[in-house]
């Protein structure tokens, strides 16, 4: 049993010191489904479960370093929140939040993309495309709260 786990932290170590020099493009983890948020020890813990190493080794390619607040300090300067309208159906909670609190980010627009997933795609100073986060099961106050925490206000 124990040299069962020695080999498995080794494995994820090698495959975490591999990974660390092929990180791949926000476009190309999108692609294969992974967001610009997911933390390298999320990876970890998708290894002990899924025994699929080319999924785990794809999320550590795709993976943000851990670190006390390596994401809490990263802001933005406006967002658009990409949706199908004919999905928005499936999604009461991004619905709630765009008829009754998108008032409130004036940096936020909704953009109607068809067969789009439900995602917030967070703008630099210019106007580009920096991070696309996946909100496809997020409840209205998970995107309230990562609005406030993400979005430099106007003033700043």
């Amino acid at each position: 049993m124990k040299m069962g786990l020695v080999i498995s932290a080794t494995l994820i170590l090698t495959m975490a010191a591999i990974s660390h020099g092929q990180q791949l493009s926000s476009k190309e983890c999108e692609n294969l489904g992974f967001t610009g948020l997911s933390l390298c020890s999320d990876c970890k813990t998708l290894s002990e479960y899924v025994k699929d190493q080319e999924l785990v080794s794809d999320c550590l390619n795709c993976c943000v370093e851990d670190s006390d607040d390596s994401m809490s300090k990263i802001t933005y300067a406006g967002a658009l929140l990409e949706v199908c309208m004919r999905k928005l159906v499936f999604y009461p909670e991004i619905v709630g939040f765009i008829e009754e609190e998108n008032d409130k980010f004036p940096s936020v627009k909704v953009q109607y993309s068809f067969n789009s997933p439900p995602k917030m795609i967070m703008l630099d100073d210019n106007g580009e495309h920096a991070e696309t986060i996946r909100i496809d099961n997020w409840k209205r106050e998970h995107i309230l709260q990562f609005l406030r925490g993400k979005l430099r206000s106007a003033a700043s």
